[in-house]
């Protein structure tokens, strides 16, 4: 009877078991997958729209063993990213000016549009407004941005670009229509390089380069490889007439020192100096096509292999300029001299050893001394990487984190 009695309950058991098992398998536990985040890639900001193809945040690691709880929803660990790069994935950008309220605009050359570029990264990047009616074809396009001495009251910006007649500059507030400013700066299958300056004066110093055609540099009646000099609205400073300076091949950088004198960065084939630093005197000739006088020599050239400038900046007493094909920041220090005068003022440039972002193209200083740059990496002489083209910010010789030279 005993061994009956543990047979029928070791029987009843397992059909309990049975039953308890297909119950489970019908109604799982109440879990899911732990979330991951996928991110947004922008929004905010100034109400413009989010830059599309912006890299978006990885979704979190589940795996095991790597120490320590996770809380449910939010993302893991992951390697820092480079807190110089306040923006990437852009589309050959040029011109960049800042904003007083620590932001920078930025002008991509075929697109048009102007970005907004937070001082900060992984911030959003904004579409704040976008030109058309661009001729963008070989070196044309949006080439360059600069705010009017009087943003505060007139909110204008102003802007160098290519249309399918000639090379302009045009100014325009965000919400509105440009307006032309000075026209008829010839353009050309190449050439097209454009630069604008708001000097200590007050004026608009714009930068012109000679439309591929040499000649046009040392031709007096054209506006073509020049440094032009006009008021806000622009009309002409000097006896009626634009024109500053003239004899440049490209003028690819325009800035000034506390001190007024005006440096030009040039990419210049003529001999004895291919790529050069000039300090602009009025009325002088710089020698392009021709060899300049011998009396108007460059204030600084480039150092072997570090040529193709791209830009330059003045903080203090140093003067920045930036090397396309070396890859590099230069740095030379400045001395003070008469702006009247076309005496050079400029020391030796030496590598800043900021060759990590590949081509380096625009650079302009900010009020905290920060310089912020931008990668020239896809225009067609580079070896881009997944992040081009970037928007660099760094705070040279101060050695801190945020400081990579």
């Amino acid at each position: 009877m005993r061994s009956r009695g543990y047979t029928m309950l070791a029987a009843l058991m397992a059909a309990l078991c049975v039953a308890a098992c297909s119950s489970a398998d019908a109604n799982p536990p109440n879990w899911v997958p732990k979330p991951s985040f996928q991110g947004d890639g922008g929004g905010g900001g100034t109400g413009g729209s989010a830059v599309p193809g912006l890299p978006t945040p990885s979704a979190p690691s589940s795996s095991p063993g790597s120490g320590g709880s996770q809380t449910p929803g939010a993302p893991s660990p992951t390697p820092a990213e480079d807190p110089n790069v306040l923006a990437k994935g852009l589309a050959s950008p040029v011109g960049l000016a800042m904003m007083p309220d620590g932001t920078a605009i930025v002008g991509e050359r075929a697109s048009g549009r102007i970005l907004q570029v937070q001082p900060k990264p992984d911030q959003p990047v904004t579409v704040v407004k976008t030109l058309t009616g661009l001729d963008a074809s070989g070196d044309g396009g949006l080439l360059d941005l600069a705010l009017s001495p009087t943003y505060a009251e007139d909110r204008l910006i102003y802007a160098y670009i290519t249309t399918p007649t000639d090379n302009r500059v045009v100014d325009f507030t965000m919400g509105g229509t440009p307006a032309p400013v000075l026209t008829g700066i010839p353009k050309g299958k190449t050439g097209n390089t454009g630069r604008l300056l708001f000097g200590i004066d007050g004026n608009l110093y714009i930068g012109t380069g000679d439309a591929g055609q040499p000649s046009l540099a040392a031709n007096p009646t054209s506006l073509a490889g020049k440094v032009l000099l006009v008021n806000p609205v622009g009309a002409p400073v000097r006896a009626g007439r634009p024109v500053f300076t003239s004899g440049h091949h490209e003028v690819d950088g325009l800035c000034q020192s506390s001190t007024g004198p005006i440096f030009e960065a040039e990419t210049n084939p003529a001999a004895p100096a291919k790529d050069e630093i000039n300090v602009l005197a009025a009325g002088a000739n710089y020698g392009w096509p021709a060899p300049r006088a011998t009396s108007i020599a460059a204030a600084a050239t480039a150092p072997a292999a570090k040529g193709d400038f791209g830009g330059c900046a003045v903080i203090g007493a140093q003067l920045y300029v930036t090397s396309r094909d070396g890859t590099d920041l230069l740095g030379a220090g400045l001395t003070a001299t008469s702006s009247s005068t076309a005496t050079s003022t400029v020391g030796a440039l030496v590598s800043e050893q900021l060759t990590k972002y590949g081509r380096l193209r625009t650079v302009v200083a900010a009020t905290d001394g920060a310089l912020w740059l931008t990668t020239s990496n896809r225009d067609g002489e580079g070896a881009p990487v997944p992040a081009d083209d970037r928007v660099i910010r760094i705070v040279p010789q101060l050695g801190g984190a945020d400081s990579p030279v």
